[in-house]
């Protein structure tokens, strides 16, 4: 599963299963998960984030949305 951003001790990846759907994102810190879809940016679920967190690593998402559109261009090849 490539890493495809780290903020402090969150890392932002994909699995490799994701191919099939439309571009998600995950982040973790500490066993804790979170999804998020990339475009439009939205939280897809989550298992044990505060709400704060969500917000916080939501707004890295939107952010970060190109790079997290490149990297996964690059991974699983380029999407319409």
């Amino acid at each position: 599963m490539p890493t495809v951003l780290r903020f402090g001790p969150y890392r932002w990846f994909c699995y490799s299963s994701d191919n099939t759907e439309p571009r998600p994102g995950h982040v973790e810190r500490d066993g804790v998960l979170a999804k998020f879809w990339i475009e439009p940016v939205e939280l897809a679920r989550s298992s044990g984030f505060s709400r704060l967190d969500l917000r916080d690593r939501l707004r890295e998402a939107e952010a970060h949305q190109a790079e997290f559109r490149r990297a996964w261009d690059e991974y699983f090849g380029p999407r319409d």
